[in-house]
């Protein structure tokens, strides 16, 4: 048996235009982390021993290597970390934050494009009514692309990354690569 991308392929799917890369990233382990209620404080503290860094406040991401945390909602993130090495993230979430938090297997929910180089901003304006030009680095938000309810993550400048629905992978693509052939 083969593992196959959320696009379908044996390997990730990776679109060039002038100026910008689209590419599918499907080598990454997710997992969400939720303090449990009147558990927040120990959550996050036993959070910050497993990753190394506190847990990033309102709109923004934290890169505690290997991992990549950021924000969902209040007392709500979801982190990141290399598959091959975190196959298995959520139960080491899970065994280092115990019952103060509530930890579920993400990885196979979500995909993820990232899109760099100096056109993202323009073909991010085309699909959603985020502020990519003002968006630093380490910040994310929750916005809608071909109403499909995404994370957008400014990873760097001129890197942003796409988190939507694993199940519409296919649509989300198309717009995406729709949208850099428009913003030409």
């Amino acid at each position: 048996m083969t593992a196959l991308t959320a696009l379908g392929g044996a390997s990730a799917q990776v679109d060039t235009f002038d100026g910008l890369e689209i590419s599918e990233c499907p080598d990454w382990a997710l997992a969400s982390l939720a303090g449990r209620l009147g558990q927040e404080a120990g959550s996050a503290k036993a959070a910050q021993a497993y990753l190394g860094k506190p847990l990033p406040d309102v709109g923004t991401c934290t890169a505690a290597t290997p991992f990549y945390v950021f924000w969902t909602g209040p007392d709500q993130w979801m982190i990141e970390a290399p598959h091959d090495s975190h196959e298995d993230l959520a139960a080491q979430v899970k065994a280092a934050v115990l019952d103060t938090s509530s930890v579920t297997e993400q990885t196979d929910g979500w995909v993820r494009f990232d899109l760099a180089g100096p056109r993202c901003h323009d073909v991010l304006e085309l699909l959603c009514n985020a502020d990519t030009r003002s968006m630093a680095a380490h910040t994310t938000t929750r916005t809608r692309m071909e109403h499909l309810g995404c994370f957008l993550i400014c990873r760097a400048v001129g890197h942003f990354s796409v988190l939507g629905p694993r199940s519409s992978a296919g649509s989300l693509h198309h717009a995406l690569i729709t949208a850099a052939r428009s913003a030409i």
